[in-house]
């Protein structure tokens, strides 16, 4: 509630949320009862945020409330301007959070909000306070990182924005990285990538805009390849994630971000073998996979996959023997030709002479040697791998796109047409039973040669006319070898018991 100066307060959640419902139902008659009720509604959320708004998602229904108010509604422009002034003098770390958490909802439902921002100068802001509040506020922190990425990728940065990033700034990230390495599924550890992946796109088309046009300043160096290229034995940790993410990534903007940043490790001599071989490995199941599940529209993100495979193939570890999966990759080639595949369209111009590029290979065209060790192959040049680096910078697709995928269109047509009334799948034709056949006895010897049991010994049963078992005579008694009394009382010994008399035996 608003205190005697105009303060809002609450004493709990409850009176925070009828608060926030009152200042921003409020009617705004004027440009300053407007800057009174913002500065209400910021200065409200932000002492909430350490008290009663632990998690973000409260801090989004924050902003999405003055979204979606009457206060905001009609003064659209003038809210955000401020808004957005606020953001480039806000010293105060909870403030600052409340105002990019809105930045960053507006601007995923309104993209102009973040060409605003860019037009603004806020990028050079976001670098400072990225830098300034890494150890202090990783809720602050970790919302900049986000607002960073999605205001890049939505616009081309200014050259003197770019000039501002020095090699500190993404030392500092790749830092970051290897800080996080043990938990590669932590929400915070993939925004610092994904910065990483825009913050290269964008060096891609600076450098691609001051070829084509001659009123452009003179490209700045790429920092990102730069820094990897001369340490990247230090930030081994981004090259496995950025592998993971591809193997997991839906969505086709994100894909073509991680290809970018691939196809120039795989054209800069520098990062030839900046992954592992393992690494490489997966990388090949990963384009694989991925390229025989792409439906035949998706042209744009297949060039780009057989743009990055050409150089992946001639230029890093697997251009040695052994080579790694070469009848798959053949295979491959045949299947996206429509050699003898009807699942498959025949391919447009450009899918065929990409494809013809990755065939050109030497260890794929060549036979395989019988010994690796023998005859190392050699790799293309990079004329003849690599595309001119202004086509992978133009490649683009709109964020939020996902990829469709061949085997899950191809499921859903055929439950379309069987709940549309469509001609359902053939059944297969009636199995045709035969005559069983008595299996031939198994052999129990391992070498084929049955065991013979002999027979078991059946006892010979005596049976009466009757029918019935006759019973065996009874066992005498044990014979008793004890003294037997006679009728006569007088004791009796057979002749082997008697004893020998005592004494001299009696002369005859």
């Amino acid at each position: 509630m608003a205190d005697v100066q105009g303060t809002w307060t609450a004493e709990n959640e409850q009176q925070f949320w009828a608060a926030l419902n009152q200042i921003l139902s409020a009617p705004c008659d004027s440009y300053e009862l407007l800057d009174n009720a913002l500065r209400s509604w910021l200065d409200l959320v932000s002492k909430a945020r350490d008290e009663y708004l632990d998690d973000e998602d409260e801090i989004a229904n924050c902003s999405e409330q003055l979204i979606h108010s009457p206060l905001f509604s009609v003064n659209k422009d003038y809210v955000r301007t401020q808004i957005i002034y606020s953001l480039l003098q806000e010293d105060e770390y909870a403030p600052l959070h409340v105002i990019a958490n809105f930045l960053l909802s507006d601007g995923r439902a309104e993209e102009e909000t973040f060409r605003q921002m860019i037009k603004e100068g806020c990028f050079v802001r976001l670098l400072e306070l990225i830098k300034g509040c890494g150890g202090k506020d990783s809720r602050l922190h970790r919302l900049l990182l986000q607002l960073m990425y999605e205001m890049s990728r939505i616009e081309r940065l200014r050259d003197e924005d770019l000039m501002q990033i020095d090699d500190g700034f993404v030392t500092y990230l790749f830092q970051l990285i290897e800080a996080l390495a043990d938990d590669a599924n932590d929400p915070y550890h993939y925004s610092v990538i994904r910065v990483l992946l825009v913050l290269n796109e964008q060096y891609m088309v600076a450098a691609t805009s001051a070829a084509t046009e001659p009123s452009s300043i003179s490209p700045t160096t790429n920092r990102v390849i730069k820094l990897l290229g001369v340490h990247g034995d230090s930030y081994r940790t981004f090259g496995e994630n950025i592998i993971l993410l591809l193997n997991r990534e839906t969505e086709t903007s994100q894909q073509l971000l991680i290809l970018k940043l691939l196809y120039l490790l795989f054209t800069t001599s520098a990062t030839y073998e900046y992954f592992y071989t393992n690494d490489l490995h997966v990388l090949l199941d990963v384009i694989i996979r991925n390229l025989l599940d792409l439906p035949s529209e998706m042209d744009i993100l297949r060039h780009t996959y057989l743009r990055v495979l050409a150089p992946l193939l001639a230029h890093t570890q697997l251009s040695k023997p052994p080579h790694y999966k070469r009848g798959q990759i053949l295979s491959l080639i045949d299947i996206l030709r429509g050699t003898g595949n009807a699942h498959f369209m025949p391919p447009e111009p450009t899918t065929i002479r990409l494809l013809d590029r990755v065939a050109s290979t030497p260890w794929l065209a060549e036979e395989e040697p019988e010994s690796p060790s023998l005859s190392p192959i050699g790799s293309l040049s990079l004329s003849q791998t690599g595309s001119a680096v202004s086509v992978i910078a133009k490649v683009s697709e709109k964020p939020g796109v996902k990829t469709p995928s061949r085997k899950s269109d191809m499921a859903a047509q055929a439950k379309g047409k069987s709940e549309h009334g469509g001609s359902p799948p053939r059944p297969p034709p009636p199995r045709t039973l035969r005559a069983q056949k008595s299996l031939p006895e198994v052999p129990r010897h391992k070498h084929g040669v049955p065991v013979v049991h002999p027979p078991v010994p059946v006892p010979h049963l005596h049976v009466n006319g009757a029918g019935q078992k006759k019973m065996p005579p009874k066992l005498p008694p044990p014979r008793r070898r004890a003294k037997i009394i006679a009728a006569v009382g007088a004791e009796v010994r057979t002749p082997s018991e008697t004893p020998s008399p005592i004494g001299p035996a009696p002369v005859s």
